[in-house]
Parts: C-alpha cells; structure tokens; sequence
C-alpha cells in the first residue's frame, strides 16, 4: 500500500482508487490470478498424460487392460463434472485419512463413521491440525489439480484414442512390412502421426478446462470468482477503510475480459501448432499447405 493511503477519506478519486486497489484483500485477488495459470500449467500436462495412458489402455489386446481403460473413460466422462469434482475429492481425502488412521492409530475403538460424521484421530487428520496455513492451502491446491488431471484426462484419452484409430492403416502396414516391431511402430509411427488428428479434440478440451476453472471454489480454493464475489458485494464503513456499492458487475467485467484475452490468446497459439504440424501431413490442412508452396 502507498503512504498517501493512510488516510483514505482525505484521497482524491484517482488515488483512493489506487490506495483500494493494492489492499490486502486486493492482493489475494491478484495472487489467485497466478492460483488459476498454475493450475491450468500443471494439470494440462497431467490431464495429457492420464489421457494418454487411459487411451493406451483401451487399445490393449489384453481384455482386462482394455477393460479398465474403456471403463475409466466411459465412467468419468459420463459423470457431470460438479458431481465428480464434490465426490471425488471427498473420496480421496477420507481414503488417504483412514489409510493413515489404520497404520498411525491401531489402538483406535471407535468407529470412524459416527452418523455423518468422519472421525479419524489426530495424528491421521491431512493436514495436521498444527500445519502451518500453507500446508493446508498447497493440499487443497494438489487436490483439485489431482481431480482435474481424472476428469480431463477422460475426455484427453477419448481424443488421443480415436486420433490413433485416424491415423492411416497403411503407414502402419509399410512399417510392419519393413520390419518393424509392435513397438517400434507405436512408438516411431502411430504416436507422432496422431497428434494433427488430435490437436483439434485437445484444443477444444483445453478451453473448457479454461471455463472450468471457477470450479475450483467447489474444491476449497479461492480462486478468482470467489474474490470477485467477496469483493464485488457491498462494502460500508463499519467493516472497511473502502466502502462502496455493489460493485460486482465491475469485477465480474473483468474477469469475462480475463478469460475472453486468455481463450483468444489460446487460439492464436493452437492455430500456430497446427499449421506446424499440418505441414507435409496426410490432411486436408497438409494439403492446403503444400498448393500454397507451389
């Protein structure tokens, strides 16, 4: 905060717009603008990688293998995403604190489900009740990333599966007729060959995990919204040094030009991604290229 903003009654209108805007409370907004980007930085390449072992997975010869990887897509992309986002975080919270509470406290009579109640003793609580408010901050935070990685990782592996159906049956064949084997062919034909059929699938998941984002406050996080909500709402002088109006239209304006600059910035990178791997390819965009070069 800047020294003239000791006294916010006295300030003109630019400067006390300036004293509110770098409040504390400002600043969570601003803090949790970098809790979004690294979110989406850190669960797009998880939710990829899940995607991709759902969709290896569901191409096995093996049944149960494929078994397992058809189930988990089907499953997880055929449950709303809140409903799966308010279970599973649930789920696995209380999963690991039995887990903990079965090897930490053995000694334990009671039972752990008392009514509606989820009761585990102290040294099995995550976080510890004694655990500094980061902790328990960066818990929340690795939760909603882990379940963000499931649910998107289903839809990502429903892409990358039928971007390896795409790809040309007789790239494959040449390549087996070379002698190469199973593995060779997946891993120097099939995988780098499906991308350009999938990047299309992806682009599209990356901007509803984008819009999905405010889904984060379900989770514990106080993400954007959320400060926007709580910031927006009327503020009187008995509570703040602030005080306004509802203002949160204003806020909430800026974060649909948050999220349009970000989703359009997006695009711009996609549509670069897919001439460069359209370039030479067997597609339509391949072939546009190439009558261009000429």
């Amino acid at each position: 905060m800047f020294e003239f903003c000791a006294n916010p009654e006295n300030l003109s209108e630019f400067s006390w717009l300036s004293c509110y805007l770098t409040t504390p409370k400002h600043m969570n907004l601003f803090y949790s603008v970098g809790t979004v980007l690294l979110l989406l930085l850190i669960t797009a390449p998880t939710a990829l990688l899940f995607g991709f072992g759902g969709a290896v997975m569901a191409r096995s010869k093996i049944f149960l293998i494929r078994l397992t990887g058809n189930g988990y897509i089907s499953i997880v992309r055929g449950v709303p995403d809140i409903a799966f986002f308010l279970f599973f975080v649930i789920a696995i919270d209380q999963l690991l604190e039995w887990t903990r509470h079965k090897i930490l406290c053995p000694e334990w009579s009671e039972p752990i489900r008392q009514g509606n109640d989820f009761v585990v003793c102290t040294a099995a609580k995550l976080p510890l009740s004694s655990s500094p408010q980061w902790i328990h901050e960066v818990y929340g935070f690795l939760l909603a990333v882990f379940t963000f990685a499931i649910v998107f990782g289903a839809f990502a592996a429903n892409i990358l599966y039928g971007a390896m159906r795409a790809v040309p049956k007789t790239q494959i064949e040449t390549a087996v007729s070379f002698g190469m084997t199973e593995r060779q062919v997946f891993r120097r034909i099939l995988v780098p060959q499906m991308w350009i059929f999938a990047l299309p699938g992806l682009g599209n998941l990356w901007m509803i995990l984008i819009k999905a984002t405010p889904l984060l406050f379900l989770l514990g996080v106080e993400d954007i919204v959320y400060w926007a909500r709580e910031l927006g709402g009327t503020k009187t002088a008995k509570f703040t040094s602030y005080p306004h109006g509802d203002w949160r239209v204003w806020y909430f304006l800026g974060l649909l030009i948050f999220y349009l600059a970000f989703t359009r910035a997006s695009e711009l990178v996609i549509d670069t991604l897919m001439r460069t791997l359209s370039r030479g390819a067997a597609t339509l965009g391949g072939d546009l290229q190439r009558h261009v070069g000429r």
